[in-house]
């Protein structure tokens, strides 16, 4: 399975909970304690203990915390990306220089030296 397939099938409650155990791994993985994180997030440990058990909280507390923790690359499928069709990548090969070609004028010049 997938992991697509794995966070469809979770209920909303449970990827919270999903995301509270990432924090918690990652937080514990840089060796960091809870109120040191909340510190550096500007947030209540309270809330950050909340976040970890998987309990609802503000985005912005989230975001905050994942910058803390060097983790908002999780936020990279969110970015919008305009799809390029096969023509337009067609196009786009044509206009690329295929070889490398000598200067004219300067073939001239190396010709009368001789």
């Amino acid at each position: 399975m997938n992991d697509l397939s794995y966070i469809s099938s979770l209920s909303d409650a449970a990827i919270v909970r999903e995301i509270g155990e990432f924090i918690k791994a990652k937080r514990i993985d840089k060796n960091l304690t809870q109120d040191e994180v909340a510190d550096q997030a500007a947030v209540s440990r309270s809330t950050l203990s909340l976040m970890e058990r998987g309990e609802n909280t503000a985005l912005a507390n989230l975001l905050k915390v994942l910058r803390v923790l060097d983790a908002l690359y999780v936020f990279s499928q969110f970015k919008v990306t305009e799809p390029i069709s096969p023509l337009q990548l067609a196009k786009e090969d044509e206009r690329k220089r295929k070889r490398a070609s000598r200067n004219n004028s300067r073939n001239e010049e190396d010709n009368e030296e001789w």
